[in-house]
């Protein structure tokens, strides 16, 4: 995996891959002698797993004043526990390594500048511990009541002038679950064509440039529950 994606990689004009290495110690020793924008950690590394890694990276990276080395994490790990572990130990992005080059691409220009890119296939567990955390947070302020809305005041607006219909909830849903366009369509038992129909519709009605933000507004708005 990690030559393939090198060697991917370097046919990119705008990308340089300044090293590889294969484990914990030897990229953390990389990561601060050569300093990169972005280091694509795997978890499962041997002797060290990658969200250890990345908490070190992090807290030595605390105290400097140079700029901070973001850390997109690649696995196949999609467990509740180690999700949360991971970006509580500071990573900026997570994929899943069934992800596509040029969405991994995506992703790395999108951490590079600044943005937590989630997988769609993980997106649930982030807003499910977001939205625990604000709960929590909610009940400790206040210990009388506990005022939850469903929907975002900035998208109810959104949705009430452009109302999805029944079927592109349907397929929303099954966005939000990670699906491709193929899966959804045997799902669906429709065209992968009229998939990607929907999917322009769906995009244009809720104000958002691609399937993942598309993900993460249903989820934080109360679409897909």
């Amino acid at each position: 995996t990690r030559v393939g994606i090198r060697k991917a990689l370097q046919q990119q004009p705008e990308v340089e891959v300044v090293g590889t290495a294969a484990n914990a110690t030897e990229g953390l020793q990389m990561l601060l002698t050569t300093k990169p924008d972005v280091a694509i950690v795997d978890i499962n590394l041997p002797e060290q797993d990658g969200i250890e890694l990345t908490r070190q990276l992090k807290s030595i990276q605390v105290t400097g004043s140079e700029p901070k080395i973001k850390v997109l994490i690649l696995t196949l790990r999609d467990r509740k526990e180690t999700v949360v572990a991971a970006l509580a130990a500071g990573a900026d992005s997570y994929c899943m390594k069934e992800i596509s080059f040029d969405k991994l691409l995506e992703a790395l220009r999108m951490t590079h500048e600044g943005y937590c890119w989630i997988d769609p296939a993980i997106a649930r567990i982030v807003l499910q511990q977001s939205r625990k955390l604000q709960l929590q947070a909610n009940t400790t302020m206040t210990s009388k009541t506990v005022n939850i809305r469903a929907v975002n005041s900035d998208y109810s607006q959104i949705i009430e002038t452009c109302p999805l219909t029944r079927r592109e909830l349907e397929l929303l849903e099954l966005i939000v679950r990670g699906y491709s366009n193929t899966v959804i369509a045997s799902q669906l038992n429709i065209r992968v064509g009229t998939v990607k129909a929907h999917m322009r519709s769906i995009l244009n009605k809720l104000c958002v440039d691609d399937r993942t933000q598309a993900a993460v507004l249903a989820l934080r708005s109360g679409l897909v529950s």
